[in-house]
């Protein structure tokens, strides 16, 4: 498990509401759209990024966190391992508070990298299960 519980419940609880989620779109066969679904009942507001940069859950979507114009506080990650890495240095570049890797979404490397940037950081979690028993 990468990340402890006080790093799961400080991301969820203290480091800020704009959740930008990679990956999302209006699949809704796809886990982002449940779990972006959960976070907005849960307070956060959903900030979808993905290259269709569609309007998702009724927040506006953008083809990269770089286009976002506004703060994110935490970049939650719905790619594969193999492309999380290169969104994990971007969540940096742009100034999130923290990075969550869904579950199978795991790159060690991009998660010291993470770290060592400053940054709070959870990998192969899925905040939609961590969040209700909060």
């Amino acid at each position: 498990m990468y990340g402890d519980q006080a790093t799961t419940r400080r991301i969820l609880t203290e480091l800020g509401d704009t959740w930008a989620v990679v990956g999302l779109s209006n699949n809704t066969d796809r886990a982002a759209y449940g779990v972006a679904r959960v976070l907005q009942r849960f307070g956060k507001r959903v900030v979808p990024v993905h290259p269709k940069a569609e309007t998702v859950h009724g927040e506006p979507g953008y083809a990269s966190l770089r286009d976002i114009p506004f703060p994110v506080d935490v970049v939650d990650v719905f790619v594969n391992s193999e492309l999380a890495g290169a969104v994990a240095d971007e969540a940096v570049a742009i100034g999130a508070s923290a990075v969550w890797f869904q579950l199978g979404v795991i790159d060690e490397a991009a998660y010291e990298r993470t770290r060592a940037a400053g940054l709070s950081m959870v990998m192969d979690r899925c905040p939609a299960i961590e969040i209700p028993a909060l």
